[in-house]
């Protein structure tokens, strides 16, 4: 099975940035489409960002898409996303996701088959 394990999170001021890694093993992530997610407390889960099996097509959730790119590295076997401009608002829990199946899996939880443990980041003001 292919697992997942997130790192890089951590407290951080409004205006600050912080890259967060999503390290994968049993697959290499050029066979994965990988995604975001993110849940704050007393919230529902969030889609965040996404990057196709390819590396070659991303999304991100409008509140992000002007601060938050997300990248992968094949040689490291990790997909990596880079937050900057934090607001109070990004602080939450954030997860990432795989499709083994879907060469695009977009922005539904329910397209993705694995899941992180989690990273927590917190922006403060």
């Amino acid at each position: 099975q292919v697992q997942l394990v997130e790192s890089g999170g951590g407290l951080v001021q409004a205006g600050g940035s912080l890259r967060l890694s999503c390290a994968a093993s049993g697959r290499t992530v050029s066979t994965l489409a990988v995604g975001w997610f993110r849940q704050a407390p007393g919230k529902e889960r969030e889609f965040v960002a996404t990057i196709s099996r390819s590396g070659f097509n991303t999304d991100y959730v409008d509140s992000v898409k002007t601060r938050f790119i997300i990248s992968k590295v094949n040689a490291k076997n990790t997909v990596y996303l880079q937050m900057n401009s934090l607001k109070p608002e990004d602080t939450a829990v954030y997860r990432c996701a795989a499709s083994r199946t879907l060469a695009v899996a977009g922005a539904q939880a329910s397209a993705y088959d694995y899941w992180g443990q989690g990273t927590q980041v917190t922006v403060s003001s």
